[in-house]
């Protein structure tokens, strides 16, 4: 099974998880790396590490003839580094969406690069959405945990106006499919989920529309609005839906960080990725843990096999 894996910042820790990992993930798949050989290279030239043979590359000026090669410079933000890792990311979407991969599997990017290289998207998942004009949806977690976000790269201050039962009512609906062990917790915005009023009203709307998707799904899949502080106490849900970025991530990667992955929902194409940073403070010093870049291998191996993709 063929794999296509974008390489992130070039600055960061994306090829240092590559050139590490490359031995333990050809035993499942056979991943086709969207990068120069110069690049990788020169990575193994840094990092003091044997550069794997029989490595399977795809070169990002395939698709853009223009792009330079950057040099790496380690744990600095530059937009050349930024163009670089999002012209990866494009041509391993190409490649999976001709059919050519299986899968997409991203190494993680720099958002300031990409700012700095005139790029306007805050992350891959939005760059997704414009891509295949859908309400893509952003899962994180393990098997033992995922968490829905229902706003994702967004302000803080904008997420109460995001809440509309329309919205909810779609993202429940799209999200369904992925829910293999109801119930899952929906989690409200405000503090003790509104306390019936007092704090805030979102949470009507919110139990509104996951009662209809319950309703419109036949059974009980969501189960809420849950008080927020309180919902990953103890033996918790396996499926949450958070409302905001780090309502969410904070319990998720509080418990599972070396294990979490993120998966998007709701394309065309399977995509996966390590749920971590560019970590540029420990760039080229072979530090990298890749826990996280296995896990998001062998579940885009297996997403790869499922009848119904979502």
């Amino acid at each position: 099974m063929k794999i296509a894996v974008s390489v992130g910042d070039i600055n960061g820790v994306g090829l240092e998880i590559l050139l590490k990992s490359h031995k333990k993930i050809k035993q499942f798949c056979t991943p086709i790396y969207c990068v120069d050989r110069e690049l990788l290279e020169e990575a193994s030239d840094k990092l003091k590490r044997k550069l794997p043979k029989n490595l399977e590359l795809y070169s990002p000026k395939n698709l853009n003839k223009n792009l330079e090669i950057p040099k790496i410079s380690s744990g600095t933000i530059c937009k050349e580094s930024g163009a670089y890792s999002y012209e990866s990311f494009k041509s391993a979407v190409f490649l999976t969406q001709n059919k050519e991969t299986k899968a997409l599997v991203t190494l993680p990017i720099h958002k300031k690069a990409w700012q700095l290289a005139g790029i306007s998207y805050a992350g891959h998942t939005e760059a997704l959405r414009d891509m295949f004009k859908k309400d893509t949806i952003m899962v994180l977690g393990s098997p033992k945990m995922y968490v829905a976000l229902f706003s994702d790269h967004v302000r803080l201050k904008d997420v109460p106006q995001a809440i509309n039962y329309e919205n909810l009512l779609e993202f429940f609906l799209n999200l369904a499919a992925f829910i293999k062990k109801p119930p899952c917790g929906v989690l409200g915005l405000n503090p003790h989920a509104g306390d019936f009023g007092v704090l805030g009203d979102e949470e009507v709307i919110i139990n509104k529309a996951l009662q209809e998707a319950n309703k419109i799904l036949g059974k009980a899949i969501y189960k809420g609005a849950l008080v927020p502080d309180v919902a990953f106490i103890g033996k918790h849900l396996k499926y949450y839906v958070a409302m905001y970025h780090d309502q969410g991530l904070i319990p998720l990667k509080t418990l599972y960080f070396d294990k979490s992955i993120n998966i998007s929902l709701n394309l065309p194409i399977i995509r996966t990725s390590v749920d971590h940073g560019s970590a540029f403070d420990i760039a080229y010093q072979n530090k990298a843990k890749i826990k996280s870049y296995l896990c998001a291998i062998k579940v885009a191996c297996k997403l790869s096999k499922a009848t119904k993709i979502k």
